[in-house]
């Protein structure tokens, strides 16, 4: 039985970002799948199967799980499931889909979770997933050729 207390504390999360990108959806998808900006830096690595881990590699057996593969569909869909960076009680989704269309390929990003999320933490991860949005865009252009 989940106590008021706890009832009063759970908390959603509810990010949607659209990008169009002058690239082939194959090539939008191939550079989805490689980290960029940040998540280079953290040594994020994504294995892209499903089932597959997307974890921060701190070498030595060390590291933190941020999801599953729960769907891929190449070049047309990605999805995680998993706490991604909250080390607390969340469940997250997280969907990459893309669309050809005319001069490229939208990406449409989105990130839904629920669970004992810290306040203000929806801020910061909605300036770090349009962060991240951007350097993949701008990978995924100068890849197009």
């Amino acid at each position: 039985m989940v106590t008021d207390e706890i009832a009063s504390s759970i908390k959603t999360l509810h990010i949607v970002k659209e990008v169009l990108i002058a690239a082939p959806a194959d090539v939008v998808f191939q550079t989805v799948l490689e980290p960029h900006g940040p998540m280079k830096d953290m040594k994020m690595k994504l294995e892209a199967w499903p089932g597959g881990r997307w974890f921060r590699d701190l070498g030595n057996d060390a590291g933190h799980l941020w999801g599953h593969v729960q769907v891929i569909k190449p070049p047309k869909l990605l999805e995680l499931v998993g706490p991604t960076m909250m080390s607390y009680p969340v469940a997250s989704h997280i969907q990459y889909r893309l669309t050809e269309q005319p001069g490229g390929t939208l990406l449409t990003f989105t990130h839904q979770a629920f669970g004992l999320i810290e306040p203000g933490l929806e801020q910061g991860v909605n300036k770090g997933w349009g962060e991240m949005l951007d350097h993949i865009r701008t990978a995924a252009e100068k890849k197009r050729g």
